[in-house]
């Protein structure tokens, strides 16, 4: 269920529960309000049946919206497992672009993974304009040009594939691919990080240590485990020396990390 089909359904959900407080509204009003009997006893009959019916309405509408949002979550699955098939798909065009002379087996590997990723489409979105006797457009021709651009360097038919011409190829597949990305997650609703790093040659802010309480909690294991009689001198003496070893050069590293100049975005 994509993001507007979703949306017509809760804006449909929305519109029928208003209308039904509405009436029940409007219902009530007549019966406190006065006026002719038979239009207060008519009022009133509506109203407690809407309310001897808001259970039932409020189940109704509860489980309708839990089956839409469960349909829109399986779509954001299948979507977010296309997604990553493509962006395996496009790791290996590229992968096999740079291989001077790759196989004909490594060939119909790369072909069968987008030719499949291609099919698979059809699990998340219906060809557009597709009807009972018409098959429709292409959902994402992009990923169609990705496996026309990597059929002209099918071994079978030549071997001699200059560099240039794998070069070609490889530009083509990151155009489609970078036409796809622009748009193919706009469904997923993706979000800006709260907390992101937007700096090249970005540094941790934290320094190594822990708290006091850390601290004499890790002495106090160290020290219960040292008075263990079934301990092995040749294993402890080897994690001791890779620990110091390790924490040394760490510690090394962070003395000197003041002097080496920041480098800036």
């Amino acid at each position: 269920m994509t993001r507007a089909m979703l949306r017509r359904k809760l804006r449909w959900t929305t519109f029928w529960l208003g209308l039904v407080l509405v009436m029940a509204f409007a219902a009530k009003m007549v019966e406190i309000g006065g006026g002719d009997r038979q239009l207060i006893e008519y009022g009133k009959a509506v109203y407690d049946f809407f309310k001897d019916m808001a259970v039932v309405i409020v189940t109704i509408a509860a489980a309708w919206l839990a089956a839409v949002l469960q349909r829109r979550s399986k779509f954001i699955e299948s979507l977010e497992e296309e997604w990553r098939r493509i962006v395996r798909t496009k790791s290996e065009l590229f992968a096999y672009c740079e291989k001077a002379a790759p196989s004909y087996d490594e060939y119909i590997a790369v072909f069968r993974s987008i030719s499949d990723t291609v099919d698979m489409m059809r699990i998340v979105y219906r060809n557009v304009g597709e009807t009972g006797s018409k098959v429709g457009l292409h959902p994402y021709v992009p990923l169609q040009d990705m496996r026309r651009a990597i059929q002209t360097l099918d071994p079978s038919k030549r071997n001699d594939f200059t560099e240039a011409e794998r070069k070609v190829v490889s530009k083509a597949i990151i155009q489609s691919w970078n036409a796809l990305r622009e748009t193919f997650l706009e469904e997923l609703d993706l979000e800006e990080p709260e907390t992101p790093i937007l700096i090249h040659g970005a540094v941790r802010s934290k320094k190594p240590g822990a708290t006091e309480r850390a601290i004499r909690e890790q002495q106090r294991q160290l020290k219960w485990q040292r008075g263990l009689s079934n301990r092995n001198a040749d294993i402890d003496k080897l994690l001791d020396d890779a620990w110091d070893r390790e924490h040394n050069k760490r510690d090394q590293e962070e003395l000197q990390a003041p002097l080496t100049p920041q480098r800036r975005a």
